[in-house]
């Protein structure tokens, strides 16, 4: 398969509201992460850092340029693998051992990391049986509630359990913006990974239904609207209740 050089691993496109998506475009879209870039006045936050084949304080600019706190929605491969690069890093405390210990088996690399989720193969040395993710212990542990500040934006911490223990999604409620992570994007949802929890997906979809959102950016696949957020969570909501 062909190789990647590394100058054009990384896609950026800037959205509304200072928020930027950052992603990598030779991963098949399934298994690839949306890495999310808002900019602050004091700081500004990344959240979830891609899979690591490629630096991304060397490839993308945009990350170095101001103070900035590295928040990881949740600890599987594809979204932590550059969270060693931050000094700042953030995660809920359910998974806080997983990041500060990463093997191939704890953040799902094993069995999903092959040739075969890449429609080209990062720039040499990578290899896909070598490849795991570096530790990249938290310098600030996260729960439910807490706030991420950046001077003149506040994220609020909504722990969304299910897909993973310690999984969460970002709220500012000013924008009207939630950024979502792996508990729900438009696209087909894990609920079967090895530390999913039925009940627990479940309690979070009807917790996300509550909250008002404009404008919503998953872990994976386009964003989408507050209409086809609240369409998404009913529809999931109404399979589920069929199969109870």
């Amino acid at each position: 398969m062909e190789r990647v050089t590394p100058d054009k691993w990384y896609q950026v496109k800037r959205l509304a509201d200072d928020v930027t998506l950052i992603s990598e475009p030779f991963i098949q879209e399934f298994y690839r992460c949306n890495v999310w870039h808002v900019r602050g006045r004091d700081r500004d936050l990344l959240v979830d850092s891609g899979m690591g084949v490629v630096s991304l304080r060397e490839w993308v600019p945009l990350v170095t340029e101001r103070d900035l706190i590295a928040v990881a929605s949740h600890t599987h491969f594809d979204h932590i693998g550059c969270h060693h690069e931050f000094e700042c890093r953030a995660v809920h405390s359910a998974e806080a051992d997983l990041i500060a210990n990463p093997t191939r088996t704890n953040t799902l690399a094993d069995p999903y990391v092959t040739d075969d989720i890449f429609d080209a193969l990062p720039p040499e040395p990578y290899c896909s049986k070598c490849y795991g993710v570096k530790k990249a212990p938290a310098t600030r542990i996260l729960e439910d509630g807490d706030v991420i500040d950046l001077g003149d934006r506040r994220f609020e911490v909504v722990h969304t359990p299910g897909h993973s223990p310690g999984g969460i999604a970002l709220w500012e409620a000013r924008t009207q913006t939630l950024i979502s992570g792996d508990i729900l994007y438009d696209g087909p949802l894990i609920e079967d990974a090895y530390h999913s929890n039925a009940a627990d997906y479940l309690a979070s979809m009807e917790r996300l239904l509550t909250i008002p959102a404009r404008v919503v950016h998953g872990g994976h696949f386009p964003s989408f609207s507050g209409e086809r957020y609240r369409q998404l969570i009913t529809d999931w909501l109404n399979e589920r209740h069929k199969k109870i």
